[in-house]
């Protein structure tokens, strides 16, 4: 894990000692205030996320609604890596947290968003559908986790935002891969609102890839606070007529 100072490019390195990258004392610290930031932000979304489970109408439908719950969670790890970044924890700590918020936004996602599909989907047809999708994320999951216990992990502020740099997936037949997992399957459901949320989601990452790429990964609060809304919003509003067709067997057509 990089934590060295160099204040001499655009990119600054964040130095657990009292160096030019730190604010000076009795000044507010940009890093405070988005750990702040970032506290404030994923109890709102826990908040959304509570909401949107007691929405939940069938157990299949339980991964999906958790995302916003799961996305809260992962905000608030951040916050602790914004505050060992500013050396108010300990290395250790610190790279534990950044690993944390790696492990869910690299790791985990490519798996579990078409996972969540899948079993929402309300026939067998529609089911099968999601495999290749849910293929392609597992096989991307097991190459992320791979990398992120094979390779050591970067990170630093660049452009107020924090950088995470693995090696091994920070290169861009990883991210297509990612994105079609993450994506793709959204593009192919029969749940027209899972469409509208994917074409939000394939927004914000190309917004994200367009302006800040380099930050990509940590730019998940925008993210997350708009698909939070979407998927809270389809939950609440179909509460009366779900569940879908869960009766049946889960590959029945």
């Amino acid at each position: 894990m990089q934590l060295t100072c160099d204040a001499e490019t655009d990119k600054k390195y964040f130095a657990f000692c009292n160096d030019r990258c730190n604010a000076a004392r009795g000044e507010k610290s940009d890093m405070c205030f988005s750990a702040t930031a970032n506290f404030v932000g994923s109890t709102a979304l826990g908040a959304v996320g509570i909401v949107t489970l007691t929405k939940v109408k069938h157990r299949r439908e339980l991964l999906f609604a958790s995302l916003p719950f799961l996305f809260a969670i992962h905000q608030f790890i951040e916050g602790f890596v914004w505050l060992g970044l500013d050396g108010k924890l300990s290395p250790t700590m610190t790279h534990n947290m950044a690993a944390a918020f790696m492990l869910y936004a690299q790791g985990l996602l490519p798996f579990l968003l078409p996972l969540s599909v899948l079993l929402f989907e309300p026939d067998g047809k529609g089911r099968r559908r999601m495999l290749p999708f849910l293929a392609l994320g597992t096989g991307t999951t097991l190459y992320i986790l791979w990398a992120l216990t094979a390779y050591p992990l970067e990170v630093y502020v660049r452009g107020n935002s924090i950088v995470y740099i693995n090696q091994a997936t920070n290169n861009t037949a990883v991210a297509v891969l990612y994105v079609i997992a993450t994506c793709g399957s959204l593009f192919f459901s029969e749940v027209k609102p899972m469409v509208i949320f994917g074409l939000a989601n394939l927004a914000i990452l190309l917004i994200v890839m367009a302006f800040k790429r380099y930050a990509f990964t940590s730019l998940w609060c925008a993210y997350a606070a708009v698909a939070s809304v979407i998927i809270l919003a389809y939950f609440w509003r179909t509460s009366k007529y779900r569940p879908l067709h869960y009766a049946l067997p889960l590959w029945n057509s």
